[in-house]
C-alpha cells in the first residue's frame, strides 16, 4: 500500500504505449537528453544548449514522431537529478503541463567497481533506467525530492544566510586572535564595540607596537567584522517584524509556537519550520531520516557494529539539533527526554555522553514535529507564560 507522501515509486500507473518518458544530464555548459518514445525502436540522445524552451521544442517535436507512428501521447513524464540547477526547470515544465521530477542522486544504485566508467551517455542511461523503474511502481529504484514551490525556497534564505554570516564572524575573528598570539598578545576580544581603539594600545611582549602591515590588516578584518555582524542583525530584525506583523500566517504560527518551549529560540524555530518540519513528511522515522539521525549498521555473518550516524539527510538540521539537544538539557531538566538521557549517562564516560546526545536529539526532533503537527507538548517540557 502507498503511504501517503511516499515518493519512493510513482503513485500513477504506467501506459508505456502513451507515455513519452525523458531524462536529462545537466551541465554547466550543455544538456544531454534522451527519450523513450512510443512506437519508436530508437532511443534518441540528443545533446543541447541548456535551454528550456529548447528542451521542450524537443519534447514536442518527440510526442509528435510518437503520434506519427500511431501512439497518441497521454503522459509526458521527464526527470533529471537534484543538484546545482535546483528545482526551477521542474516548476517551469510543470507550468507548462509536463509532468517534471527531481531525483535525489544517492537513492541510484550504482557499480561498485573501484575504478568504474563514468561519462554522462552512461549516466544518462542510468538515470532512465532507474526512471522507467520508478514509473512501474518497483522499488528500491529511486527516490524523487518533493519540488518546493519558489516561496518555500525563498524562506530558507534568511536562515541560511545568517548561518553564513556566523560562519564568516568565526573565521574573522580567529584570524584576528590568531595573528595577534603570532606577536605574543593574548586576551584580546575582537566582539567589543571599540575594539578597533583597544587596537592601537596594544603592545607585543618585547615593548613594540604592532609592525604598521599587521596593524593594517588587523583595522581591515575588524571593519569588516562590524559589517557581517550589522548585516546578521539586520537579518534578525528583518525576521522579528515580519512575525510581529502576520504571527499567524503560513509557518509563522508554526515559528512562534515552536518558539514558546523555553529553550528553543526564534532562529531555531525558524530553522526547524523552513528545513524539517513544514515539509509534511508522513512519519517519525521519515523525519529522523530527514536528518540524518539514523544509524548506519554494517551487520555481516556474525560480524555486528554500527559506523555511526547516517549524515544522508539535511546537515543543517542535524547541527542544530545536536545543539538544541545539549540546550535542552539546561532549559528543560524536568522533562521526560532529559530525564530519559541522565538515567542513561550518569557516572558513563564522556564517550557514551556524546552517543546518547545523538538519540536525544533524535527522539526531540521527533517530539517537536509532533508538537507542530498535533499539539502534543513534549512531557515535562515548560512553556513561556502567555503574553
Amino acid at each position: 500500500m502507498l503511504k501517503p507522501n511516499d515518493l519512493s515509486r510513482s503513485p500513477v500507473v504506467l501506459d508505456e504505449s502513451s507515455t513519452l518518458i525523458a531524462v536529462i544530464e545537466m551541465g554547466l555548459a550543455s544538456w544531454l537528453v534522451a527519450g523513450r518514445i512510443p512506437g519508436v525502436e530508437r532511443h534518441p540522445l540528443r545533446k543541447q544548449d541548456p535551454d528550456p524552451r529548447g528542451l521542450l521544442v524537443r519534447l514536442h517535436q518527440w510526442r509528435d514522431e510518437a503520434v506519427r507512428a500511431g501512439h497518441p501521447i497521454a503522459r509526458i513524464a521527464v526527470a533529471y537529478e537534484a543538484g546545482r540547477d535546483g528545482f526551477w526547470l521542474a516548476r517551469w515544465l510543470r507550468a507548462r503541463g509536463v509532468e517534471a521530477h527531481v531525483i535525489h542522486p544517492t537513492s541510484i544504485p550504482v557499480k561498485r567497481d573501484h575504478r568504474r566508467a563514468k561519462t554522462d551517455r552512461l549516466d544518462t542511461a542510468l538515470l532512465m533506467r532507474a526512471f522507467l523503474g520508478w514509473l512501474r511502481g518497483e522499488a528500491d529504484h529511486c527516490g524523487m525530492a518533493a519540488v518546493p514551490t519558489l516561496d518555500e525556497e525563498d524562506r530558507k534564505r534568511p536562515n541560511r544566510e545568517h548561518q553564513t554570516l556566523s560562519g564568516e564572524k568565526t573565521r574573522i575573528i580567529n584570524r584576528v586572535k590568531g595573528a595577534l598570539v603570532r606577536l605574543g598578545i593574548r586576551n584580546f576580544n575582537p566582539r567589543l564595540r571599540n575594539a578597533a581603539e583597544r587596537l592601537e594600545q596594544l603592545h607585543t611582549p618585547e615593548g613594540t607596537p604592532i609592525p604598521p602591515n599587521t596593524l593594517a590588516e588587523l583595522r581591515r578584518d575588524l571593519a569588516r567584522l562590524r559589517f557581517v555582524a550589522e548585516q546578521a542583525r539586520a537579518i534578525e530584525k528583518t525576521r522579528l517584524d515580519v512575525l510581529r506583523r502576520a504571527p499567524h500566517d503560513g509557518p509563522h504560527a508554526m515559528v512562534v509556537l515552536l518558539a514558546q518551549i523555553i529553550g528553543v529560540g526564534i532562529e531555531t524555530a525558524d530553522m526547524l519550520v523552513n528545513e524539517v518540519l513544514g515539509r509534511g513528511l508522513r512519519d517519525r522515522r521519515a523525519v529522523a531520516r530527514y536528518a540524518g539521525l539514523t544509524g548506519s549498521p554494517d551487520e555481516s555473518g556474525a560480524k555486528r557494529r554500527e559506523k555511526g550516524l547516517a549524515k544522508a539527510g539535511n546537515s543543517r538540521v542535524r547541527r542544530g539539533m545536536l545543539q538544541l539537544a545539549w540546550r535542552w538539557l539546561m532549559f528543560q531538566k524536568d522533562s521526560a527526554l532529559a530525564q530519559w538521557y541522565q538515567a542513561r549517562t550518569d557516572n558513563a564516560p564522556p564517550k557514551t555522553r556524546k552517543t546518547m546526545i545523538v538519540a536525544l536529539a533524535r527522539k526531540l526532533l521527533i517530539a517537536l514535529w509532533r508538537y507542530t503537527t498535533t499539539g502534543e507538548i513534549p512531557v515535562g517540557a515548560v512553556l513561556h507564560p502567555a503574553a
